[in-house]
């Protein structure tokens, strides 16, 4: 089979990694080119974009995208992973506390703050990963990591149990969240339950499980479950261009558009078409005003089986 270029929206299974569903997905699929934007902890679930071909060639922009979680957290009981999976390392009364009380202790984690990631994370330190040093009885100091909270409201208050929803940037981990709340309450807390109902413009309500592809694969159909590869980006501002422009861009020449930008320090970004809309060209900024330069030239032609 010829190479395809696009995105399937998948609801990653619990249990199972993220590179998991990318073998899985390969193997039912036959294509070579396959990538997943945007790691979910095994005992997670939900949205995982799984990007094929030369969209693989912008999973960096969904990985910043915004994302939305829902959260399980069991209040009362720490563990060394800060979710359900780890060994339990305390237990204490959680029944003093109230909604209004989590309600208060949430502001803290609302906008821009600093996170110390968990010891059992993907992260590396002297190129091990974290989490093979906590496997092997070593905690190492962590340095705290930027992250952004857009929004986080209760959305279910049954203690010893509250649900939450979130809306945050790139790196939060939710499961330290869960971790700093329950010792901003005095009770201890773990990660009991995630959930990714979004991430940029994927929502979970157009996402499909592994089963769905597994079956659309022996149809040979599951081609109609791809979304074109310029789908995440459609939020962008966007140009069309005769076929000499086209050519210049394709030279790594700059072009001028009638798209104002704001230069090349910011982060904006255009998307680039042909008369014909075919996808051609992510562009940025150039040096002068009115000046774009491509960022990433595309050449997709349309899937076949």
């Amino acid at each position: 089979m010829e190479q395809v270029n696009g995105i399937i929206s998948v609801i990653k299974p619990l249990q199972w990694t993220s590179m998991e569903v990318v073998r899985q997905v390969k193997r039912l699929t036959h294509q070579k080119k396959v990538g997943h934007a945007g790691t979910l902890d095994p005992q997670a679930t939900g949205v995982l974009p799984i990007c094929f071909g030369q969209a693989t060639r912008l999973m960096e922009y969904m990985v910043d995208s915004l994302k939305v979680y829902r959260a399980q957290v069991l209040l009362g009981v720490s563990t060394d992973t800060y979710d359900a999976q780890g060994q339990v390392t305390g237990v204490k009364d959680a029944s003093h506390v109230t909604e209004e009380d989590v309600l208060r202790e949430l502001e803290a984690f609302r906008g821009v703050f600093y996170q110390v990631p968990p010891m059992y994370s993907a992260l590396k330190r002297d190129g091990e990963r974290l989490y093979n040093l906590a496997r092997a009885g070593r905690e190492v100091e962590r340095e705290p990591r930027k992250v952004e909270v857009f929004q986080l409201k209760i959305t279910r208050w049954s203690p010893p149990e509250v649900e939450l929803e979130m809306d945050c940037g790139r790196g939060m981990y939710v499961r330290s969240l869960a971790h700093d709340l329950g010792i901003a309450l005095g009770c201890g807390a773990n990660l009991k339950g995630l959930t990714r109902l979004r991430t940029g413009i994927f929502d979970i309500s157009t996402a499909v499980s592994m089963d769905q592809i597994e079956e659309a694969c022996r149809e040979g159909s599951w081609l109609s479950l791809l979304f074109p590869p310029d789908f995440p980006l459609l939020d962008l501002k966007a140009g069309v261009v005769q076929r000499e422009k086209e050519e210049r861009i394709r030279r790594g020449q700059g072009i001028y558009l009638g798209i104002p930008s704001r230069g090349p320090s910011e982060r904006d970004l255009c998307r680039l078409y042909s008369v014909e809309g075919d996808f051609l060209a992510l562009l940025r900024p150039g040096r002068v005003r009115g000046l774009w330069q491509a960022d990433k030239v595309f050449s997709l032609r349309p899937s076949s089986p």
